[in-house]
């Protein structure tokens, strides 16, 4: 198969973003902001918590381009869901961006020694939410697209 095609089909099986939050309108928001930078209903996949969000990866052949995870959730928390999905060696290269209103130097710090990938803090108004999400999109799609491409070549 030739290394494009070869890519295409790695970069089909990371087409969906996973948004995992305990709250309901902020999972609705969030995808909201996502369909309006153009990401298709069907490539948002929603969990309303860690363990949703482990059980949903484990049933699926295929794994998303990256994970907004909220910090603060019953159950199963972000920081111990980041901890779990990083130990897990078909899940550690997921990128997992932490969406979190806590800007606690201690929160952030703790996550990124977890292994996230980036720490945002939720904004206060759509507009800005909307706007946060396009940045999102293009730069982790740009970044998946050439690790994708990398590890295609190594």
């Amino acid at each position: 198969m030739p290394p494009n095609e070869s890519l295409k089909k790695i970069i089909m099986r990371h087409e969906y973003i996973f948004v995992v939050d305990d709250d309901e309108d902020d999972r609705e928001l969030i995808s909201d902001a996502l369909m309006e930078n153009h990401i298709k209903q069907n490539q948002i996949h929603l969990a309303e918590d860690g363990y949703d969000l482990i059980s949903q990866l484990q049933d699926s052949n295929s794994l998303p381009r990256f994970i907004l995870l909220d910090l603060n959730m019953p159950r199963m928390g972000g920081k111990e869901v980041l901890e779990s999905i990083k130990k897990e060696n078909r899940y550690r290269h997921i990128p997992i961006i932490i969406f979190s209103t806590s800007d606690a130097d201690a929160d952030i710090e703790e996550c990124y020694q977890l292994g996230c990938s980036a720490y945002l803090s939720k904004p206060s108004d759509y507009q800005s939410l909307q706007d946060l999400m396009q940045a999102t999109i293009q730069f982790w799609n740009n970044t998946s697209t050439k690790l994708l491409s990398w590890r295609e070549r190594t």
